[in-house]
């Protein structure tokens, strides 16, 4: 079953050592007769911490290629925090309303029966799945994002994983009963050939100027404030208290987008984000997010309630004005409010604990300042991080309330499909911890076209004009970069 071939000889330099790759080759002969006894595939995988540094965002988006699923989530200001993920051993897919249960299932069970490493309990290190889910139940197959689906976790076939000046490597493989075990092992090795381990992400130059670019509405200015106008009305007829309305701006150039320019500036503008990229066939959706969705960690959960937004200034006195100013907003104060307890209340039922500060802060980007509260959990069971992503997705700082009512009123006035815009990307390991940001002031690049969006919160005391406004103020993260 095994074969004599020296695998160790057509890795990449400095990747894995030997001494993982005779592992790697005996987890997968295990792995092979596992399958065979059981009649169900297995996940195999290995983990190696790296002597040497590297760029993993850069590195992964170097060697993709248009049959690869790869991913990135990067938090520069963040312990240098990144996972980024190549190819795939394994596509969990889900739709409909349990489709965040359905996907944490079938991780749950591919990895209670898998043949890996045990990485002494660090959080996104080992197994991992990578990905994301849109903001509704159901995406279009035939629209942009049908090759992103509904509910989209890759099990990469590479990850690499850094915490400060600590880098791992996972390889991971599924195999069947029918598989030859050095033939998987020759795959999986075959991929980490095409990387450059070398590779950086230059974003001084930024992307290419294009004379032919185009941008345009989807629908028009006044279509937007109209849907304004018509939640208000919803809102004064005590139907809801809040609803977000998303823009879509669409980029035509005479070039290609090229997502490694679009991340290289991001990281220098908004190194305090979740600069997020998932990349499917020849399509990428790329961006920087201001809000956490989810972290959890063993019994202990994270997440933040971000609502309210106002400009900022390179004059540090202005600043502070603005954001004094938006912290004694009655609209925003309410707005982030609803927020707040939302979050509170979805996450009570499966916590010890659950605590949130009396008052709000301010998190400040680049461009745009938000009020912020940070919640903490003490979870009274393991929920998965998935699982938990499925109880807090939509919150009202992308969805409103009552969803219910709100959920119809959005799918009457935007007019468009949101995709993974406002959805859920990140990651879960092999003891279910995780973290998942929420897809914000991104875009999704297919060749010469670029969709941007961007949403805000419409509640009682809202202007259409204003609301209008900061979709503006928003697109501007991503609008500048994808159209240059």
């Amino acid at each position: 079953m095994g074969d004599p071939t020296d695998h160790s000889r057509a890795v990449a330099p400095a990747l894995l050592t030997p001494a993982t790759i005779s592992r790697l080759e005996a987890r997968a002969a295990t792995g092979v007769a596992k399958a065979r006894r059981g009649g169900s595939p297995v996940l195999v995988a290995v983990t190696e911490l790296l002597t040497r540094p590297l760029d993993p965002a850069a590195v992964v988006m170097a060697a993709r290629a248009e049959v690869d699923a790869w991913g990135v989530l990067d938090q520069p200001d963040n312990d240098r925090s990144s996972v980024a993920t190549l190819g795939c051993a394994h596509l969990i897919e889900a739709g409909g309303s349990d489709r965040f249960g359905t996907a944490a299932a079938e991780w749950r069970e591919l990895v209670s029966s898998a043949e890996a490493d045990d990485p002494e309990g660090d959080a996104g290190v080992g197994p991992i799945a990578f990905g994301g889910f849109a903001f509704a139940d159901e995406v279009p197959a035939a629209g942009p994002w049908g090759m992103f689906g509904a509910g989209s976790m890759v099990v990469p076939q590479l990850a690499f994983v850094r915490r400060g000046e600590e880098i791992h490597v996972t390889v991971q493989m599924l195999v069947s009963g029918d598989d030859l075990d050095h033939e998987v092992v020759g795959r999986a090795l075959a991929l980490i050939q095409r990387l450059d381990l070398s590779a950086t992400l230059d974003g001084r130059d930024g992307p290419h100027f294009s004379v032919g670019t185009r941008i345009s509405s989807a629908l028009s200015p006044a279509h937007y404030e109209g849907a304004v106008g018509t939640v208000l009305d919803a809102i004064a007829e005590g139907t809801v208290s809040k609803a977000v309305l998303a823009r879509e701006v669409l980029v035509e150039r005479e070039e290609d987008h090229d997502p490694e320019a679009v991340m290289a500036v991001l990281r220098e503008v908004f190194p305090s984000c979740f600069l997020y990229a998932v990349g499917r066939g020849t399509s990428a959706f790329i961006g920087a997010s201001p809000e956490l969705l989810i972290r959890r960690e063993g019994l202990r959960a994270a997440t933040v309630a971000l609502a309210g937004s106002a400009p900022r200034s390179a004059d540090p006195a202005v600043d502070d004005h603005i954001a004094e100013r938006l912290l004694r907003s009655v609209k925003d104060r309410a707005e982030q409010r609803i927020v707040t307890e939302t979050i509170t209340q979805a996450l009570d039922p499966v916590s010890v604990w659950v605590t949130a500060p009396d008052e709000p802060s301010m998190a400040k980007v680049a461009n745009i300042q938000h009020l912020a509260s940070p919640i903490r959990a003490q979870l009274r069971s393991s929920v998965s991080a998935v699982d938990l992503v499925g109880r807090l997705h939509p919150t009202p700082a992308v969805g409103g309330e009552p969803w219910t009512a709100a959920k119809e009123l959005i799918a009457r006035c935007e007019g468009l499909d949101r995709g993974w815009y406002a959805g859920p990307i990140g990651w879960t390991d092999a003891s279910e911890d995780g973290e998942f940001c929420v897809a914000l002031r991104g875009a999704l690049l297919r060749g010469r076209e670029a969709r941007c969006y961007a949403g805000v919160g419409v509640v009682e005391g809202s202007v259409p004009e204003a609301e209008l406004a900061e979709t503006e103020l928003k697109l501007q993260a991503i609008l500048p970069i994808v159209s240059a």
